[in-house]
């Protein structure tokens, strides 16, 4: 198997890049073709050992997508950018699933232009995961659609579940639709639309609130990706916001050295349950194509993990049952 990573892409490109591809490369013996500027990877690779045992190969990209840009700017123009390059090489069968840490908005219409959908699917997904008391909550939409129509999300809470089933490893995932309440009629047309549907597609547990988000009692969250993005925002700011407060008033309070290890020991573990780079990063569902979205600020670790997530997506299969079973629910 061959990974595509844009070695370009992100807050601390390459270096950051290139450290997690290697990573990625020797814990799980996959290749990984590294595409950018060669002069600047190569830079990077004369810093670390590498084994034999490490496959990579470095594909030249002139351009880069910057994070501000406009992505179908990116899409129109720079058909030379690491993001398109690296995912023409799914395209040409070069390379089994991309792995970009750049502009979501541009890895969106790249991915979503070259690859196309798949044939049964309206509208691709971004998902992300949320960590919650028991373990994680699977998320989508959370960017790629801001106006969405009742067949959309039952989309979502179909590609959602099978994504938890196949690479989250939950039995029977639980799907949860987004809402402002419990009841049945809350919500507007398109979310009572889809309430109605997605009782006869999947294991629908019915409306929940955003609390329900994080409280165990879902695996799987439907909703369009403008709520999803402010959903998804909003729990990184309140997460900071958290393990910052916590640090600061336990320090004042804990003045002897014993006090101060557990203090750090405890947040040390806090952070990790709530570290993004621990879940690898989101999936573009609905792509022909495997195509994982990593946080701008990704460390090495995180890469590596999505990288990891890239593996078990295509391993697992993902697509291929995607299709079969939206084949099967279109016939109810």
């Amino acid at each position: 198997m061959k990974i595509a990573v844009d070695a370009m892409g992100g807050d601390h490109a390459p270096a950051v890049i290139v450290e997690g591809a290697l990573l990625a490369a020797r814990a799980y013996d996959v290749a990984v073709a590294l595409v950018g500027d060669p002069s600047a990877i190569e830079a990077e690779l004369t810093k670390r050992s590498l084994s034999k045992r490490v496959q990579y190969e470095v594909v030249p990209a002139s351009e880069v997508a910057q994070m501000n840009e406009n992505p179908i700017n990116v899409l129109r123009r720079k058909k030379q950018s690491s993001i398109s390059v690296a995912t023409r090489l799914i395209r040409t069968g070069d390379a089994d699933a991309i792995v970009s840490a750049g502009s979501t908005g541009a890895a969106i219409a790249v991915t979503r232009s070259y690859l196309r959908k798949l044939k049964r699917v309206n509208r691709p997904a971004l998902a992300t995961i949320l960590p919650n008391r028991e373990g994680a909550t699977l998320i989508l939409d959370v960017g790629a659609n801001v106006d969405t129509e009742a067949r959309d999300l039952v989309e979502f809470a179909i590609m959602g579940q099978i994504y938890a089933e196949c690479v989250l490893k939950k039995k029977f995932p639980r799907v949860g639709l987004l809402n402002n309440g419990e009841e049945a009629t809350k919500g507007n047309l398109v979310v009572q639309e889809a309430y109605r549907l997605l009782h006869h597609h999947t294991n629908f547990v019915g409306n929940i609130e955003g609390r329900d988000i994080f409280n165990g009692n879902v695996d799987v969250v439907v909703c369009d990706g403008f709520v999803g993005n402010v959903v998804l925002k909003s729990a990184e700011g309140i997460a900071e916001m958290i393990v910052s407060t916590l640090r600061a008033e336990l320090m004042s309070t804990i003045p002897s050295k014993i006090g101060t290890l557990l203090v750090r020991a405890a947040l040390k573990r806090l952070k990790k349950r709530i570290d993004y780079s621990e879940y690898g990063g989101a999936p573009l569902l609905g792509v022909n194509g495997t195509c994982i979205i990593a946080h701008g600020g990704s460390s090495p670790i995180a890469i590596q993990n999505a990288i990891r997530v890239a593996i078990e997506s295509v391993e697992q299969r993902v697509n291929e049952q995607i299709e079969s079973t939206l084949a099967e629910s279109s016939k109810r």
